[in-house]
């Protein structure tokens, strides 16, 4: 006979951080496509779409959401890193020596190789542990190149660091591609994960099926 079990999956904090990160990230990407699409130097869409996207003439407007949304970006990040490190729940999220090995079953088992189901390491698989890790990297190398060319005389020394202006704007548009891509990948996977996975983050718990033990996320 089947029995469920329902368990605390994700913290008050880490809940928050991920929701109010939602939004944040959804309008500094727009506000950061109005900004870009006004150099010449990158990849342009068809006149039409952009017509009707309405991101063309709107490099004033890009600046000013960008540069008012990257405070509260930096701010909820900041209380993210900080509650895992002083809560001890960076140990669910950062690899350790079973990640790698536990993350190639876990691309078996999607690409349908393996019928065995991802190990779950603490409360991620070690496909999550290290998405999971690399998002909290790039979000931090987007705000520091973002800060570079925001302020290249004040912080001449972070710009240089980073090549130069240029190099630094380039930099953080390869990174922000790089932050959303896993942004987009992330949604699909909950959305293939289905309902108990999406309630855990928003009520904090979920239902466990005692015999399979399946509550990968």
């Amino acid at each position: 006979m089947e029995t469920t079990q329902i368990i605390e999956k994700h913290s008050r904090a880490v809940r928050w951080c991920h929701w109010i990160n939602f939004p944040l990230v959804t309008l500094m990407v727009w506000s950061g496509i109005l900004i870009y699409w006004a150099n010449q130097a990158y990849i342009k869409i068809p006149k039409p779409i952009a017509k009707d996207l309405k991101i063309e003439f709107h490099l004033a407007d890009g600046i000013s959401w960008h540069l008012f949304l990257i405070w509260p970006f930096i701010i909820n990040g900041l209380v993210y890193v900080l509650y895992l490190a002083f809560s001890g729940e960076w140990k669910y999220i950062l690899p350790n020596r079973q990640t790698l090995p536990q993350a190639l079953q876990v691309v078996k088992h999607d690409l349908k190789i393996s019928k065995t189901l991802p190990v779950i390491d603490g409360k991620l698989n070690g496909a999550q542990r290290i998405a999971y890790t690399l998002a909290i990297l790039l979000g931090a190398g987007m705000v520091i190149t973002g800060l570079a060319i925001f302020k290249p005389i004040q912080l001449s020394f972070l710009t240089q660091l980073l090549g130069g202006y240029e190099a630094a704007r380039l930099e953080h548009f390869v990174l922000t591609c790089l932050f959303l891509l896993f942004f987009i990948i992330h949604i699909a996977q909950v959305i293939r994960a289905g309902w108990n996975n999406f309630r855990a983050m928003v009520a904090g718990y979920e239902v466990v099926n005692e015999n399979s033990k399946d509550h990968t996320s």
